[in-house]
């Protein structure tokens, strides 16, 4: 549910802000007044595209900041909220609200903002689409559209939904399937020519069969190979240093230094013997460092033909990593992917066969979840066609009959049905297509109806209406007004009207005036209560507000919808 909403430099708005209440409110007031404005501001936050030419003449850019409650959603919209609040790092406050906000600079360029977080435009639409729809004209020719019509009877069946997402995945499953074997049986030649491709770098590699690291170790030792000799000698001159020459009266570093800490540690002067002490722990060092130059020497290759192998090794890799990858590590990995290729571009005849019967299985799999999917949309059209005949009929059209044509069209995501909605003025009329049979009138009236009808199952978002009563007068005007006030009774609703026969049943009646100088224009929005409601209903009366007939008119249809709403249980 929508809480507020604030608004700056949007059009004529300078700066307003408007609080929503449960229930209906209406939004009212003479044209170019700006109540368009607030619908706009309500977009923005929807995520619709950002234009420069709304921005207040004068201004550097516009801002809308709304406030939602989320709590009274229901368990599904509320689990998708929670999702998308997760994924941005949003939040809601303690009480359970959060706060959107767009900014459209003149230049055009706009920021978007979700619980204190910065994200994409398109992410308040995702948000804003479990919380908040719009119904302008726009929307109104929207509906005529095949699309929009299959969309609007899915939604009049709960248990559609899971058969679609069901027949959906059966629907990829058969594509991607028949999509590999046409491709397989088309492109046989050239898949045969990459399998030969594949087969022989893969041999290739496997007879000189490279290990993980082999060519960074191959450097070391070839480096160690090519050094062998200067190494030994340094590794050699630095133990006959440590343990002396062999056949040499000549002591080592390592007795040198053994004498020493004998001589100190036996003293009784404390200073000595901690110096002791201190050349027990190098004469334990360099006992170390010896066994380890021992080691190394031991170690050193010996093999006058080590080099020559371990060079031909190495341009053996090198042969491998001119072809994969700049490494052994690359190549290794090129590999696998290679042998995964090649066991799924099998084309051998026993391949192509087992890959047609899954082709089989999966169209098979998927026309009878489109059947299933078909045959509950055949049932939800007779219902939502009833149920929508009734609703118009009740909107001052009683001859009217609505119907819903479902044919069958080649599969594709969304079934294997094509929807139409169809209109007939009369009993004895062929219904025709809305784009054809419906006035503006009309088409708003079934709009209307089919929003009641769709809804009902809906609770705790807000529904917006603007100027979808353009073209109604009269009787039809009153039934609108009613229906809108019983449609508000299971979500929040906000509607913009001419209508005073519409604004009359509101729980909250807003009034957006705009003030007019030489230099500039403005806008401003106040709440009617009392007389000042009375005298804007007089006005939208033709015009009748500063007469006592108006007035008087103006006073009996609001005391009238008073009455009908507390009979629908509202206040």
């Amino acid at each position: 549910m929508l809480g507020d909403i604030a608004i700056e430099n949007l059009g004529v708005i300078s700066s307003t802000s408007l609080e929503f209440s449960p229930g209906l409110t209406v939004l009212t007031g003479e044209t170019g007044a700006g109540k368009t404005m607030v619908v706009t501001g309500l977009r923005l936050l929807s995520g619709a595209r950002a234009d420069a030419s709304r921005v207040r003449t004068g201004s550097d850019q516009a801002v809308v900041e709304g406030r939602f409650y989320v709590d009274d959603l229901s368990e599904s919209a509320r689990a998708t909220m929670d999702a998308i609040l997760s994924e941005t790092g949003a939040r809601s406050d303690e009480n359970g609200e959060v706060i959107a906000t767009r900014v459209v600079n003149s230049t055009g360029r706009s920021k978007a903002h979700l619980g204190g977080r910065s994200v994409p435009a398109a992410t308040l639409g995702e948000f804003s689409a479990e919380v908040l729809t719009i119904h302008g004209q726009n929307d109104q020719l929207r509906l005529l559209s095949p699309v929009a019509q299959l969309e609007a009877l899915d939604r009049a069946e709960p248990k559609i939904a899971g058969l679609l997402a069901s027949y959906s995945e059966a629907f990829k499953t058969w594509r991607a399937l028949a999509r590999d074997f046409k491709q397989r049986t088309e492109k046989r030649r050239e898949l045969a020519q990459e399998i030969d491709r594949l087969k022989f770098a893969l041999d290739e590699i496997d007879a000189i069969a490279p290990e993980a690291g082999e060519d960074e170790e191959l450097v070391q030792l070839i480096r160690r190979l090519q050094d062998v000799d200067s190494l030994r000698d340094q590794a050699q001159s630095g133990l006959s240093a440590i343990d002396g020459l062999e056949d040499s009266d000549t002591q080592g570093a390592i007795d040198l230094v053994g004498t020493a800490e004998h001589a100190l540690t036996g003293s009784d002067d404390p200073a000595l013997a901690e110096l002791g002490q201190r050349l027990s722990a190098i004469t334990s060092e360099l006992s170390d460092i010896s066994r380890e130059l021992s080691s190394y020497l031991e170690g050193l290759p010996a093999d006058p033909a080590a080099l020559e192998s371990s060079l031909q090794r190495q341009q053996e890799l090198k042969s491998l990593t001119r072809k994969y990858a700049p490494d052994i590590a690359g190549v290794l990995s090129w590999r696998d992917k290679a042998a995964a290729k090649l066991l799924s571009i099998d084309v051998s005849s026993e391949a192509l066969d087992k890959l047609k019967a899954e082709v089989d299985q999966a169209k098979k799999t998927m026309l009878t979840a489109g059947a299933r999917l078909t045959k509950a949309r055949a049932n939800a059209a007779k219902d939502l066609a009833k149920q929508v005949t009734t609703e118009i009929q009740g909107l001052s059209m009683p001859k009217a009959r609505f119907e819903v044509s479902l044919n069958p069209v080649k599969p594709s995501i969304t079934g294997m049905d094509e929807v139409e909605f169809r209109l007939a003025g009369a009993p004895e009329l062929e219904a025709r297509p809305l784009a054809t049979s419906a006035s503006g009138g009309e088409l708003s009236r079934v709009m209307l109806a089919l929003e009641v009808i769709l809804s009902a199952g809906t609770s705790g978002g807000t529904l917006v209406f603007d100027e979808v009563d353009a073209g109604v007068g009269g009787r039809a005007a009153v039934e609108i007004g009613r229906r809108l006030a019983r449609l508000s009774q299971r979500a929040q609703v906000i509607v913009v009207t001419h209508l005073p026969q519409v604004a009359a049943y509101a729980d909250t009646h807003l009034h957006v005036s705009k003030e007019v100088t030489d230099a500039t224009q403005r806008s401003g929005v106040e709440t009617l209560k009392g007389d000042r409601r009375v005298e804007e209903l007089a006005r939208m009366l033709a015009g009748l507000d500063d007469t006592d007939t108006g007035r008087a008119h103006a006073q009996e249809l609001l005391e009238r919808a008073s009455a009908e709403r507390k009979s629908m249980g509202q206040k």
